[in-house]
């Protein structure tokens, strides 16, 4: 822990003016200093130094701060990383409160970790100069050509990207960079503690683990690289490509890189994430090259991972909002689907932009330009919105009735799964929308039973309407199995309550059941008022009348017609036993009567508990 002292010493020796003019245009106006926000977009300068006080505050969006907060906010940095910042800038020498022991471990412990930084550092240099004079380097540049990655002058946007991603090449001989290590005096042992080199089995030495690579540097929030990502190319003299290796060879985990808590790009897009007020999430790393180097640079990636809860929290750090610009294709949707998950976790506003088919971001990008990228973000949509759309383009536009249905499925799970209120009021305003969709295409398609949408457009109205968690000691439903698939039936097709040979036999039902039914029968079947349902009946089968409506079991009418008779005979069969045990107990009342009070007092019980099973009130 950084010592109290230490922590005076480096507000003292820093000068908050020259600190923050360093990435903010500063003017003097009287005894303060003023400029445009780095925190949000403003035209006319609220951001006010005052190094009397040692603060800045905006009275714009209200940030504010000390020297420390600066750093926090504008690098991502934690209180402890921030303070060794400023105290490596001030040239203050750290000092570690605690024991003696403590303060030996800790010191080992960083110069371990100086050195894995150091061993990074060297690398990228090795492959940017590698790329710039190797000759083999060739068969790297033109695929920058080929992507438009070229710079016109050492100062376009071309070569600042180029420059801030460290991009580099790593060459097709076997210990190049093993070479480099040696010569600078690092051990081959710490090159392989990185992931940088391997051992050779069955000899002494190390081999290069990135051969006939361009190189993408992977760099922390504190401008250390710590990983690289290197797309294969092809082979300088052949022009053949190894299909036999993956595209990407990243770098394994180590004591300084762990990919699931690690956002490529991130370093760079720290400045235009807040200027943006969100982060535009794509699967590439040359996607946010691309982006960058075209002037839209609030675009970050996951590396070779899922979307994680913790990179979410990285993100959290510089804007509250991510937009997804994943593929079109089935996989980019899956995609998007599982990075729901982390979003929602990390608190952020997550939403989702489509791109044109067969296109990535870079393609999009080389062809229609910074521009043409905006456009399809201003079109982005809410994360459920999105993942309901793509389910119902994806899955209607086939003649397929089972895809048809399954679509149709994962449109209501996923609207039952939003438990967030304000997130289940915005997509409210899209279930009239989906049922119209639905009908349109079930028109077009010719579908043979127009129920089936009908049914939907009931459940997705449903899941935008299911009540809250019900208590835990409250009954689930219907305890009889025979009952409740009687009831689950009918709660799947209420239309079945109109069918002739069905509306005769709903006497055999009794207790809850009933009331659900009476109230499926005073209900509109063209749009269903779950609210107003769930309020006639009773709470105790709440819970599953609601589970039922939003997940129904039958995908086709005449299925759960079938169950519905089927569990009706069931239910007249035990009503038919129950009548005859009635017989029995009243014949035998009668022949009690000779018997004395006590045995026709025995018998009335007998009866009335027998009554008081079926639901019968005497």
């Amino acid at each position: 822990m950084i010592s109290a002292d230490t922590l005076e010493q480096i507000k003292r020796r820093t000068e908050l003016v020259a600190l923050i003019g360093e990435s903010v245009r500063l003017t003097r106006r009287g005894r303060s200093w003023v400029g445009l926000c780095p925190f949000h977009k403003e035209k006319s300068p609220s951001f006010h130094v005052t190094p009397e006080r040692g603060r800045f505050p905006c009275f714009g969006c209200g940030e504010g701060g000390n020297a420390f907060d600066f750093v926090m906010k504008t690098e991502g940095l934690s209180f402890p990383e921030a303070a060794r910042r400023l105290a490596e800038r001030a040239g203050v020498a750290i000092e570690e409160s605690g024991t003696r022991e403590d303060r030996s471990r800790e010191a080992a412990q960083r110069r371990a970790r100086d050195d894995l930084y150091s061993a990074m550092h060297l690398a990228a240099v090795y492959f940017e100069k590698m790329l710039q004079e190797h000759p083999d380097a060739r068969v790297a540049r033109d695929e920058l050509a080929k992507r438009r990655l070229v710079a016109e002058s050492p100062t376009d946007r071309v070569a600042v990207a180029l420059s801030a991603f460290r991009l580099g090449y790593a060459p097709a001989g076997w210990d190049g960079l093993a070479q480099f290590f040696r010569e600078q005096g690092v051990s081959p042992a710490l090159g392989e503690q990185v992931g940088l080199l391997a051992p050779r089995q069955g000899r002494a030495g190390h081999y290069d683990r990135f051969r006939n690579r361009l190189m993408f540097a992977v760099i922390d929030l504190q401008g250390r690289v710590i990983a690289f990502s290197g797309r294969i190319l092809p082979d300088p003299q052949t022009g053949l490509v190894d299909k036999e290796t993956g595209k990407y060879v990243n770098s394994p985990e180590t004591p300084i890189y762990r990919k699931g808590e690690t956002v490529f790009g991130l370093f760079q897009a720290r400045q235009g994430l807040r200027q943006a007020g969100e982060a535009v999430i794509v699967e590439g790393n040359f996607d946010v090259v691309s982006l960058h180097a075209r002037g839209v640079d609030h675009v970050v990636a996951p590396l070779g991972t899922a979307f994680t809860p913790e990179q979410a929290q990285l993100i959290k750090r510089f804007t509250p909002t991510v937009t997804l610009l994943f593929d079109g294709d089935a996989a980019g949707r899956k995609a998007v689907q599982k990075a729901q998950d982390a979003i929602k976790r990390a608190g952020l506003v997550g939403k989702a932009a489509t791109l044109p088919d067969g296109k990535d971001p870079d393609d999009l990008a080389r062809e229609r330009g910074a521009d043409g990228v905006r456009a399809v973000l201003k079109q982005a949509r809410g994360l459920l919105e999105h993942l309901i759309q793509s389910a119902l383009d994806e899955g209607f536009a086939r003649a397929d009735a089972e895809e048809r249905a399954q679509r149709a499925k994962e449109v209501v799970e996923l609207l039952a799964a939003e438990d967030d209120p304000t997130v289940r009021a915005m997509a409210q305003r899209y279930a009239d929308d989906i049922a119209g969709q639905l009908a349109s295409r079930d028109a077009s398609l010719g579908l043979v039973d127009a129920r089936t949408f009908g049914a939907l457009a009931r459940q997705v109205h449903a899941a935008l309407h299911r009540p809250a968690q019900p208590a835990r000691d409250a009954p689930r439903g219907p305890r009889d199995p025979v009952v409740e698939a009687a009831l689950g039936a009918i709660l799947d097709y209420p239309e079945l309550l109109d069918d002739p040979e069905i509306a005769p036999r709903l006497g055999l039902l009794d207790g809850d059941p009933v009331l659900v039914v009476a109230a499926l029968q005073r209900a509109s079947r063209d749009a269903l008022d779950v609210d107003a349902l769930l309020a006639e009946i009773p709470v105790s089968i709440h819970a599953f009348v609601s589970r039922r409506l939003v997940a129904p079991t039958h995908a086709e009418p005449e299925q759960a017609r079938g169950e519905l008779l089927a569990n009706l005979d069931k239910l007249r069969v035990r009503q038919l036993t129950r009548d005859n045990r009635d017989d029995a107990l009243e014949m035998a009342r009668r022949e009690a009567r000779g018997e004395g009070d006590a045995a026709l007092e025995l018998l009335r019980d007998a009866q009335a508990r027998a009554r008081q099973k079926r639901g019968i009130v005497t």
